[in-house]
């Protein structure tokens, strides 16, 4: 029988973890009430704390035996993971928190796959919760009021997290189509070519866009590496440029280490590499004051990157690609990167467009199976998207 786990610190919000396990159960779900404090629980569970400490890499006193708060969280963070993976009943997980308890209880939500119900009621909810959701589907629910006992706000809000998870756990998305998944990165300015190579791949392939801020891209190199796509038309690789040059929608150090390790068949490509993003204009670094910038929008200023920055990126990007043994082809639009980057507009600099084309060439170490192609054309012409759909089916049809 699959159950939904209802999680948090029994300890110190052992009355809301008995409210909730309560709320889901006359919502119609199986409850498992976890206990992921450090003091031992006030209320009934079935899970106490010890047995998920007892998950911890170094066992259980790396998490019960230590009176720093912080070492504490950390590794019951690191315990519940563990507990929450090995269990093979889950049908959603739910959590309550504040500071403490959602660091916890999300560090086990990010270890399950997507797709499985992941709701946290939390105190932070309505702040900055990259650190907590990362690249998963965590569902978070602001508190309103604290967590420091019941009451008609926090009761109510409660009762709708129960109803929420009971109702997804109850009712599971569909299983996927037969079609093989593909995942395919775009920026705005890259719109026009990965919407027509969706458009070129539908019918065979269960296109997944993601958004190239940075999460987008770990996004699609986790599910990559999960094993749930067949190929990855990397055409938006914009997130390198951020990572080196201090953006705000950075890649981290591992972009492209899922097709290092996959071996996935790869088409790559240069889009949005012309650009690096910032916030408002307040808050760009001062060292690029006096720089050539777009703003985007009110709350977002692109900067066009340089030829040495280019440079750079380029000799970055193809240095990972030269760790890939799988099947590569990466093509170079050589009219423009993005739709700035063109004759007239905007970002178009051809000296700086060279040097990062140049930089790629020399770097990626090209082999019969890994492959660099320029084309007379800008990104966003549709021969160009012809062409890397093109290139996709050629290795992926091998």
């Amino acid at each position: 029988m699959k159950r939904i786990y209802v999680v948090g610190t029994a300890d110190t919000k052992g009355e809301e973890v008995a409210f909730l396990a309560d709320a889901v159960t006359a919502a119609g779900g199986t409850v498992v009430r976890v206990d992921i404090g450090t003091r031992g629980a006030t209320v009934p569970v079935d899970i106490p704390a010890g047995e998920v400490a007892a998950h911890h890499p170094k066992g259980h006193g790396a998490v019960l035996g230590t009176n720093d708060r912080g070492a504490a969280v950390a590794g019951m963070a690191a315990a519940f993971a563990g507990f929450i993976r090995s269990r093979d009943d889950v049908a959603g997980v739910i959590g309550i928190g504040g500071g403490g308890g959602t660091s916890i209880v999300t560090a086990g939500m990010r270890a399950l796959p997507l797709g499985l119900p992941k709701l946290v009621v939390s105190t932070l909810a309505s702040g900055d919760t990259a650190a907590y959701v990362d690249v998963s589907d965590i569902i978070m629910m602001p508190s309103v009021t604290d967590m420091a006992g019941l009451n008609r706000i926090s009761c109510t809000v409660l009762h709708n997290a129960a109803q929420a998870i009971a109702g997804m756990a109850a009712k599971p998305a569909p299983a996927a189509a037969g079609k093989p998944a593909l995942g395919l990165t775009m920026f705005g300015v890259t719109t026009p070519c990965v919407t027509a190579i969706v458009e070129r791949l539908r019918t065979d392939y269960d296109c997944m866009v993601f958004h190239a801020t940075g999460t987008g891209g770990r996004s699609m190199e986790k599910l990559a590496d999960s094993g749930l796509l067949a190929g990855v038309l990397d055409i938006t690789t914009t997130e390198v440029c951020d990572l080196l040059l201090g953006g705000v929608l950075p890649a981290t150090d591992d972009r492209f280490g899922a097709i290092a390790r996959t071996k996935l068949p790869y088409v790559g490509s240069v889009g949005a590499l012309d650009m690096v993003n910032f916030w408002a204009p307040p808050t760009i670094p001062e060292k690029y004051r006096g720089r050539l910038f777009y703003e985007h929008n009110p709350n977002v200023t692109l900067m066009r990157t340089t030829a040495d920055e280019s440079r750079r990126i380029g000799e970055w990007i193809g240095g990972r690609l030269a760790r890939c043994d799988g099947p590569v082809r990466f093509l170079i639009p050589e009219k423009g990167v993005s739709a700035l980057d063109i004759e007239g507009g905007a970002f178009f600099d051809a000296e700086a467009d060279q040097a990062l084309f140049d930089a790629i060439e020399r770097t990626i170490v090209p082999t019969k199976d890994r492959t660099v192609t320029r084309l007379p054309l800008h990104i966003n012409d549709p021969a160009f998207a012809k062409a890397a759909a093109k290139a996709f089916l050629d290795i992926a049809n091998k």
